[in-house]
């Protein structure tokens, strides 16, 4: 593993001095610092209806931190959505989707809140809505997770503890005109949700388990069925 990386977080303002409790309880991993590894992801993210904003560049020492990779072979989209749904609100489309949420919880939950470091799925709006979908049976197991790589956002890089943020230091920032990024921010969602109808509308009976099938069916973590799915 590369110990440090060089590391962007989109924001309106120039952040230096990063602060753990600044963070918004209710993000996708929950209270933390979130940045990528892309220059032009972070100018998109920095910039809002409102405001221009900057991608603030940072060294980030890994060395020591406990770092849990929800892309790497041990994880699939099922632990991704149950760490999700314990920060996000989601529309519940009635007693079937409150009852696979509490079945994703109880089964598929990650120990995420004591590591340092996650990195993973970012949920933006249209990645979002494809979770929602899910959650509420109207996309399969497959489809959502060949959602979440449509439109080419890329992963996430979030800090999560004191430890980690004492590991991070400012390089410099980087001016994002919201005339050039925001058009950007909006096409790369309006191209996933294209793709994703697309994909909606492709149908392969043999991958079709949805979110009421996991239920009855009492898929486990290590599901031999779930990593069959997955790996197609």
């Amino acid at each position: 593993m590369v110990q440090k990386l060089k590391l962007f977080h989109g924001s309106p303002q120039i952040i230096e001095m990063p602060e753990l409790a600044k963070g918004k309880p209710y993000n996708d991993y929950g209270r933390g610092f979130y940045c990528t590894q892309s220059l032009e992801l972070a100018k998109e993210w920095a910039c809002s209806t409102e405001t221009d904003g900057f991608a603030n560049c940072y060294d980030f020492d890994q060395k020591g931190l406990s770092i849990l990779d929800l892309s790497c072979g041990e994880y699939s989209i099922l632990n991704w959505l149950s760490i999700l749904l314990e920060n996000r609100t989601f529309h519940m489309g009635g007693e079937m989707a409150q009852r696979g949420k509490d079945y994703l919880l109880a089964h598929f939950n990650v120990d995420y809140k004591n590591y340092n470091v996650i990195k993973g799925y970012r949920a933006d709006d249209s990645y979002f809505s494809f979770a929602a979908a899910f959650l509420n049976n109207t996309i399969s197991i497959a489809k959502l997770e060949r959602a979440m790589m449509l439109g080419s956002l890329g992963e996430q890089i979030v800090l999560r503890s004191q430890k980690a943020f004492d590991n991070i230091a400012f390089i410099e920032s980087f001016a994002a005109a919201k005339s050039i990024y925001l058009p950007k921010k909006m096409a790369r969602d309006t191209a996933a949700r294209a793709e994703f109808q697309q994909e909606k509308a492709n149908v392969n009976a043999e991958n079709e388990f949805y979110l009421i099938d996991i239920i009855r069916g009492r898929w486990q973590n290590d599901d031999p069925r779930l990593q069959r799915i997955l790996l197609k």
